[in-house]
Formats: C-alpha cells, structure tokens, sequence
C-alpha cells in the first residue's frame, strides 16, 4: 500500500482519515499546516534525506500556511513537486485556485464517506497509464 501524509488543522478528521487508510494497509503521516508540512518534506528547512510520501492529502483552509501556499511550495521544490497531491476541502470546487499546480491530482470533498475516502486515495495513487 501507500505512505500518505494528510495535512490537515482539525485533529478529530485526522484521526478518521488515519483510521479509515491504515485499516486498508496504508502508512499516514500527519501534519497540522502546510508549515510543519513542509518542514516533514525537507521543503523548508531544506532536508534532501527526509522520507516522502505516494501521496499528500492537502486541506485548503489552514492556519500558518493554508493548502494553496504549501501546494505552490511543493510545486516549485525539486524533489517533494512530484508528489502527488488530493486537494480535500469543504469550500466547494477549488479546482481554479489549483490550475496550475500539475502535481494536484484530484480533489475530495468533505464531508466525506470512510468508502470515498478510500476510493480517492485509491485512484490518486494507481499507477497511471503509459508510467
């Protein structure tokens, strides 16, 4: 299965979320703001040994640094803009505010299903056609 991080302010959806994904056979990893996010990534500071995960579920709305500041961050960093990113979030479609950042590989919605949890991640870290 897959190392996820799911960077997200509200403690009790990330227990779910954890609980949901490591009954499947997924490795989570969390982080409270796309700060402490990005320092977990070796983004900033600047850390080329640490570990990155398949797959980054990103919450929009946070403190410190919100989802659209840390995804544009990943984006612009040599190693952590291959990750793909899950844009979860409970402001509607989001899609325009993440046009140009490719590593976004969909968006989820919350509130949300232990079961469209799964399938999410499911289909964001399936191998894609012709890699």
């Amino acid at each position: 299965m897959a190392s996820l991080l799911i960077v997200d302010d509200e403690s009790a959806l990330v227990m779910l979320m954890r609980a949901v994904l490591e009954k499947v056979g997924h490795t989570v990893a969390d982080a409270s703001n796309g700060a402490e996010a990005l320092a977990k990534l070796g983004v900033s500071p600047e850390n080329p040994s640490a570990p990155l995960p398949d797959l980054i579920l990103l919450d929009v709305m946070m403190p410190v640094l919100d989802g659209v500041g840390t995804a544009a961050a990943l984006r612009d960093h040599p190693r952590a803009g291959r990750i793909p990113i899950l844009i979860v979030t409970a402001k509607g479609d989001m899609r325009p505010l993440f046009e140009a950042m490719p590593q976004v590989a969909g968006f989820f919605q919350k509130p949300f299903t232990p079961a469209g949890l799964r399938e999410a991640v499911a289909r964001a870290v399936a191998p894609k056609a012709g890699s």
